[in-house]
């Protein structure tokens, strides 16, 4: 690869890591051809972008952007494969489902989701649990909704309590 390649890769790799707020970094090194085309399917399915990208480009690319990566360029080590999304969960959920069918690939080498900087293998759970903007905006809606329910509810059983408690008395 000549200097003007790597530099115009350097270059499409800055902007598209511009352009997303979810990077996952996975080692994908191990799987034969059938399940790495499982994958590849299955991340087209959930709207996951996979490429395989060299280390040293992609620490140049992190480098060159305006995000902070933190300790992010450190895994960049052996095979890595890149996956992007717009739900900052998708990606770890679709690494979760894919381990069922497969022993321990893909493998988390560590993920930037939602400014947030994730190292490790172990952080695939804490990945999972992440709640995209549209589960997020239901909960506080609900939330919202939650006191006004409670009030309404609570002047209908008031309204029901003192009606009864004047009956009984007037009973009396």
């Amino acid at each position: 690869m000549t200097r003007e390649e790597k530099s115009q890769v350097i270059q499409d790799l800055t902007a598209v890591l511009a352009d997303t707020n979810t990077l996952y970094l996975a080692d994908i090194s191990g799987l034969d051809a059938e399940t790495t085309s499982n994958l590849r399917r299955a991340c087209f399915k959930a709207g996951v972008q996979l490429s395989v990208v060299k280390n040293t480009l992609l620490a140049k690319a992190m480098e060159a952007s305006d995000k902070e990566f933190g300790d992010l360029p450190s895994v960049l080590k052996g095979n890595t494969s890149m996956m992007i999304s717009e739900a900052a969960n998708a990606p770890a959920r679709l690494i979760k489902e894919f381990r069922k069918k497969t022993q321990d690939k893909p493998l988390l080498k560590g993920a930037f989701a939602e400014e947030s900087v994730y190292i490790g293998d172990d952080q695939l759970d804490a990945l999972v649990d992440i709640k995209s903007k549209e589960e997020l905006i239901g909960e506080i809606i609900g939330l919202l909704q939650s006191p006004a329910k409670n009030v309404i509810s609570a002047l209908q059983s008031g309204g029901q309590t003192l009606s009864g408690i004047i009956k009984t008395l007037s009973e009396k």
